[in-house]
């Protein structure tokens, strides 16, 4: 049985050390790890199962003898390393938007779309985390009776714009509680003009403004789930739009989703029965008891969780539902680790023409 050499971009970040985890638990024969940061980061010790790994820092000859990459650096750095190590043979599994909308790069959601692999040219595409945890709960309903038009609002959580701002928001917490100012540097995003306290706030602002006035977080959302689900992000086969917003909440997102089928003579429970049969989905809808998923109680879970499933009163075929999912998880390391997974029980983890 071959065995493989994984490296981890990223190693030190919140969804690089939930990769290490992931990967530990994963099906995939493995002969090294190795885990690559910025030069800062280089020395740091970190754990993969007991196995104590030093951190080394990223360069192209990094990639050297790697056959796996699992990336999670960040856009630039992606579009800088992940090339030099498709050059050294590595199959690479990236994290960031860098890639995503590029023709010759999948964007996989294993379960979903993971035919795309067999097409890879060395790059493979993590959708964003948005994407993922809404997809994954529409496919089985696209899959069986078709999907005509999905209207989402998200509620998203700060740490998928990193540390920095999740440490931003704690603080700006205990501010207000001390009846002190909250300082605010880094949200909607760090290059915008102005920045707002998201404490005890709602921020309708994720990534920067397009010049139709959708913010790029929306732009990808719409696209991305048209490539994933007709591999064309610009398909008129489905209507998409999305509103995307900043909560106050630290792991796990949440989506009001809205969506049209195209078989109008389907029921609630045809759909919740559908949802539940479905790997990777967790159906907890029981209005009578209060049951619906939540944030808090979703956090550290690999699964997507749907509820609120109900019929649009004044729509025949439209229906709402609440889908939750741990944004650091199953909207990156869980996705990553499985599209790994993917690559090696399909034998493909090899770059055409290296």
């Amino acid at each position: 049985m071959k065995e493989y050499v994984v490296a981890i971009l990223g190693a030190t970040g919140a969804v690089g050390q939930r990769l290490i985890k992931e990967l530990a638990q994963a099906n995939i024969p493995i002969k090294q790890v190795k885990l690559l940061a910025s030069k800062k980061s280089v020395g740091k010790k970190l754990k993969f199962k007991n196995q104590e790994i030093i951190v080394e820092q990223a360069q192209p000859d990094s990639f050297t003898g790697v056959d796996i990459v699992l990336s999670s650096a960040g856009g630039a750095i992606s579009k800088k390393l992940l090339p030099e190590a498709v050059k050294r043979g590595a199959v690479c599994l990236d994290n960031t938007s860098a890639f995503r909308m590029a023709e010759n790069v999948p964007l996989v959601i294993p379960g979903v779309n993971d035919q795309q692999l067999a097409y890879h040219q060395g790059i493979i595409a993590n959708p964003n985390c948005s994407t993922i945890q809404m997809v994954a709960a529409l496919y089985p309903l696209h899959r069986r009776w078709g999907i005509k038009q999905v209207v989402v609002s998200t509620y998203q959580a700060v740490s998928g714009a990193g540390k920095k701002a999740w440490d931003e928001m704690l603080g700006q917490a205990q501010a207000r509680l001390d009846n002190q100012q909250m300082a605010a540097a880094i949200l909607p995003t760090p290059a915008a003009k102005k920045h707002y306290p998201l404490a005890f706030n709602l921020l309708p602002q994720i990534d920067i403004f397009e010049a139709d006035g959708y913010t790029h977080e929306e732009w990808k959302m719409i696209h991305e789930t048209k490539k994933i689900l007709f591999n064309d992000q610009d398909s008129n086969q489905i209507k998409v739009t999305a509103t995307c917003v900043r909560v106050p909440v630290e792991i796990g997102h949440g989506e009001a989703v809205y969506f049209i089928l195209q078989d109008k003579q389907v029921t609630v429970k045809e759909i919740q029965a559908e949802i539940e049969k479905t790997a990777g989905l967790i159906l907890q809808d029981d209005f009578k008891k209060q049951l619906y998923p939540q944030p808090l109680q979703i956090a550290g879970k690999r699964e997507t969780f749907v509820g609120r499933v109900r019929a649009d009163q004044e729509n025949l075929g439209a229906f709402h539902m609440w889908v939750v999912a741990d944004n650091l998880l199953r909207g990156a390391a869980t996705n990553t680790v499985e599209i790994a997974e993917c690559l090696v029980r399909k034998n493909l983890v090899r770059v055409p023409n290296i």
